[in-house]
């Protein structure tokens, strides 16, 4: 960090705070207003502190790579505007002479998905002067405006749980930590949000159908150059969000036990095409490759590791009969692991605290409603089959690919806030219900609020 960030920072997070402040009505009601301002101040600390701790603890990384980049592209800006733009939002597989002097000091020029990252942040760096902490809090309010449309969407759902899907949402230490900053995380988290919102309200509300599906694509196509795995995870259980949602309005119990395997089948028949024509001929993840990137991946992130964060889960050869095998392990280190005796460092512990959490809530669900009648809950209520599905999924696919908690601390944090908010509706539909009248009172005032 320099001196602009000492300077400016403190004017910019006016500046900021002024916008939030003067938005905050138009995006709040009386009981999510006093969510907003704080949640917004924890992705600003989160920007901050990712910042200092990547500065003085561990003396550089993807962070400042990135930021190292955008300094090239705003000196470049500074020097000739047209190349600074050019260098932003042309291709990366032209030639350009104003460019070329530029682009061998670029060494993720021709990396999508770095670049991508940089783009983004050399397009913020123009406003703050290239500084870098600026372009952090940039990143974080990005990440916020995704993270609160996730939020108001669950509400959305259940509005009665409106407290626990805030803390699900905006106060488990690494989200906002780790999706906050220059990184992907905080981008890829962010478009998750908007991504789950515009899915939610153009296919199963169908509310403000036009704006919810441009954000919708815009937020599946920042996944789709970030991490399109998460794409990948979120788009079959999402489908059979929509089906078992259309489901369950048929009147007739007879024709929905004929239709719901129609619709299962279905909504994994269109995830599997949506998901090979995403990926078709991406040598990184080409479904056909995956497995083989996967165990190269983790034996690459494994065999780095000398701080005792590594974690085994078994033989995993890139086959799909291995992955079998090992995925129920997979889910267990990506949800309920590091268990708090395997923390090394304070970012291991607070993924520890996390995960001890994660763990305590679900046997104390399970045990006091029972399992069956946990499993017929989560089967009977489409949205705990999409947060559960999409949690299992994913937690799958990062377990496999990780090899370490290090890194797969960052890359669990997506399938966090819908394993918890999952958790916590679980709770409320599990306890005894309230006469039918008050429940209904409820939900008006919290609606109409």
């Amino acid at each position: 960090m320099e001196l602009n960030d000492l300077l400016l920072t403190p004017i910019y997070l006016g500046i900021f705070y002024s916008i939030a402040f003067s938005i905050r009505g138009r995006f709040t009601n009386v009981y999510t207003k006093p969510y907003f301002i704080p949640a917004l101040t924890l992705k600003f600390l989160g920007a901050i502190v990712l910042g200092l701790i990547f500065q003085y603890y561990y003396g550089g990384g993807d962070t400042f790579n990135y930021y190292n980049h955008t300094k090239v592209i705003y000196g470049a800006f500074i020097n000739s505007p047209l190349a600074g733009l050019k260098l932003i939002f042309s291709s990366t597989n032209s030639f350009d002479p104003d460019t070329a002097p530029y682009v061998g000091q670029l060494y993720w020029y021709r990396s999508p998905t770095e670049y991508f990252v940089i783009r983004i942040a050399a397009f913020f760096g123009l406003f703050c002067f290239g500084t870098y902490t600026i372009i952090g809090l940039m990143f974080a309010a990005l990440s916020f405006s995704g993270m609160w449309a996730m939020y108001t969407t669950f509400l959305r759902i259940y509005p009665l749980a409106y407290k626990q899907l805030a803390t699900a949402v905006f106060f488990l230490p690494s989200v906002f930590f780790w999706g906050s900053g220059l990184m992907k995380d905080s981008i890829c988290i962010g478009a998750l949000g908007w991504t789950f919102y515009g899915f939610y309200y153009s296919t199963i509300a169908k509310r403000s159908i036009l704006f919810s599906v441009l954000v919708g694509l815009l937020g599946a196509y920042v996944l789709y150059s970030v991490k399109v795995y998460i794409l990948l995870s979120f788009l079959p259980p999402a489908l059979l969000w929509v089906f078992n949602e259309n489901n369950q309005r048929i009147k007739s119990s007879t024709v929905r036990l004929v239709l719901k395997p129609f619709f299962l089948l279905l909504g994994l028949g269109a995830g599997y095409i949506g998901a090979t024509r995403l990926t078709s001929g991406d040598d990184k993840y080409d479904v056909n490759k995956i497995g083989e990137r996967t165990k190269i991946n983790s034996e690459y992130l494994t065999t780095q590791v000398s701080n005792g964060s590594a974690y085994n889960i078994g033989t995993f050869d890139g086959s799909a009969s291995s992955l079998v095998k090992v995925a129920p392990q997979a889910v267990v280190v990506s949800i309920f692991r590091p268990f708090i005796f395997e923390a090394r460092n304070p970012v291991m512990l607070l993924s520890a605290l996390e995960a001890t959490l994660f763990l305590y809530l679900t046997v104390t669900l399970f045990y006091r409603t029972g399992v069956l009648k946990s499993l017929q809950l989560i089967i009977s209520q489409p949205i705990l089959t999409f947060c559960f599905l999409f949690s299992i999924v994913l937690a799958i696919g990062v377990g496999t690919n990780s090899g370490n908690f290090g890194t797969l601390v960052r890359y669990k944090i997506p399938l966090m806030p819908f394993y918890l908010s999952g958790l916590y509706i679980m709770q409320f539909q599990a306890r005894p219900k309230p006469r039918l009248g008050t429940v209904s009172r409820q939900r008006k005032k919290l609606a109409a609020a």
